[in-house]
């Protein structure tokens, strides 16, 4: 299918790796023009180059901290009219609620709500003029299905959602779109360092921490991040245009409720 985005220009936020260079593969596949993102040149400028050869795509890698202002500026002025926006940043790690303190409530409303709303708030504007919009926000199955030991995240990232979907129905009519996609476990880096806490919390081996992970999913394994990266794509799709305001789970099953 011809997702008629070529020659469209995209910011994907934290992308030089795990599901954000997902994201940013299918775009490019597309025939879009993206704008990478991470805080680590080197990283950075190896995945541009990778997916620029990959797919003959323009990737413009852009280095910044999302968390600064300083960092979410450099995006905007490296890519001042994007038609494509993904929204997506690293989240905190698992932590008692009981242990959690002022530093780490204000680390996780910045990276998971006040960066990507800040971002939102810079090119929306310019999407409701050219009529043309679609932003993404990835966000967490937690969102959903909220654990005490996660509070950090979902906290910051369901003041996301809430803000997404009073935001969608003001700008529908200007065919700009806004949705989350809510990710399991994936098999990237993420659930490589969950592994590393799962060890040590309790006592057991990498293998079994890892064989755990795909035990949790009712599809009985980890997501293959080019399938959350296809996902994105087609919701930035010209024939996405009607999917708007909306929470995707992508977690091969495991959500137990209806809505």
């Amino acid at each position: 299918m011809d997702l008629g985005i070529s020659g469209r220009k995209a910011l994907v936020c934290a992308s030089s790796k795990g599901l954000g260079r997902a994201c940013a593969h299918s775009l490019a596949r597309e025939g879009v023009a993206v704008f990478v993102n991470g805080r680590d040149k080197t990283t950075l400028e190896a995945t541009a180059s990778e997916l620029a050869k990959a797919t003959g795509s323009a990737i413009t890698p852009v280095v910044g901290d999302l968390n600064t202002e300083e960092g979410r500026e450099a995006l905007i002025t490296a890519c001042p009219d994007p038609d494509i926006l993904v929204n997506n940043n690293g989240g905190p790690p698992p932590k008692p609620f009981e242990a959690t303190d002022r530093s780490d409530w204000q680390g996780a409303l910045e990276a998971n709500l006040l960066a990507p709303l800040f971002l939102i708030q810079a090119v929306l504007p310019g999407m409701r003029e050219r009529h043309f919009g679609r932003i993404v926000n990835v966000t967490s199955a937690m969102v959903r299905s909220p654990m005490a030991v996660m509070s950090l995240s979902t906290t910051a990232r369901t003041g996301l959602t809430a803000l997404s979907k009073g935001l969608s129905r003001d700008v529908a009519r200007d065919n700009v779109t806004i949705n989350a996609l809510l990710p399991e476990r994936f098999d990237t880096d993420r659930q490589l360092q969950m592994a590393n806490i799962v060890m040590k919390m309790r006592g057991i081996s990498y293998e079994e921490a890892r064989a755990e992970q795909a035990a949790s999913i009712a599809a009985g394994r980890l997501g293959d991040p080019a399938e959350f990266g296809d996902a994105c794509a087609f919701l930035c799709s010209a024939q996405a245009g009607f999917i708007t305001g909306q929470n995707i789970s992508l977690d091969g099953g495991s959500y137990e409720g209806i809505f």
